[in-house]
């Protein structure tokens, strides 16, 4: 489901995936990890909170909850067009020419005639409403799996992979990300929320 339609409904819970143009694998390329958690920081001081978080080499998967009066589109493209600039800065800074021209060529006229110089990320994000505490634990599970599974192993243990939200469920570890337990909210043993 792409983001282009305006998704504005206040305390709705969202799971959310964006992705590198072409599956580049920019975060770990870059290291730029910090630049997504400093995404989430914005984010979370405009009220929006982060019940969980994977982030991959080449994407990041999120389950987000909307503050009153905010809407996902906004917080998500936004928060993309500020990870899109840090990126770039990066790689100029490494000179990483090879990556910078494969960005180029993904751009659309139309995307040119906005002034955009280069495709970071794909241009929709998979998004998908949750409306219970049983689909928040489906997709936790789902996302704290992805860095262990048997297409990526970056980790031969889910709660010591460092960029994702697992060892805030095992262990209490936020590892410095703002992050929020669902049950905070209301959604109990699989129940909906309390609205």
């Amino acid at each position: 489901m792409s983001t282009r339609k305006l998704r504005q409904k206040d305390g709705a819970v969202y799971f959310a995936t964006f992705s590198c143009h072409e599956w580049v694998p920019l975060f770990t390329e870059l290291q730029a990890y910090d630049i997504v958690y400093n995404w989430m920081r914005i984010a979370h001081g405009m009220g929006y909170r982060f019940f969980g978080y994977a982030i991959m080499p080449n994407h990041a998967h999120f389950i987000i909850r909307v503050p009153d009066g905010g809407a996902i589109n906004t917080v998500l493209g936004n928060g993309k067009r500020f990870m899109a600039y840090e990126l770039i800065q990066r790689l100029n800074t490494a000179g990483r020419q090879d990556l910078l021209h494969r960005l180029q060529a993904g751009i659309r006229p139309s995307d040119a005639a906005r002034g955009q110089k280069h495709r970071v990320f794909q241009p929709s994000t998979d998004l998908v409403e949750l409306f219970s505490g049983k689909m928040i634990e489906q997709k936790l599970q789902y996302i704290h799996a992805n860095p262990v599974s048997k297409k990526w192993r970056l980790a031969d243990d889910a709660v010591e992979y460092p960029y994702s939200s697992f060892a805030f469920y095992v262990r209490g570890e936020a590892r410095g990300v703002p992050l929020s337990s669902y049950q905070e909210f209301g959604f109990l043993d699989g129940k909906g929320a309390p609205w």
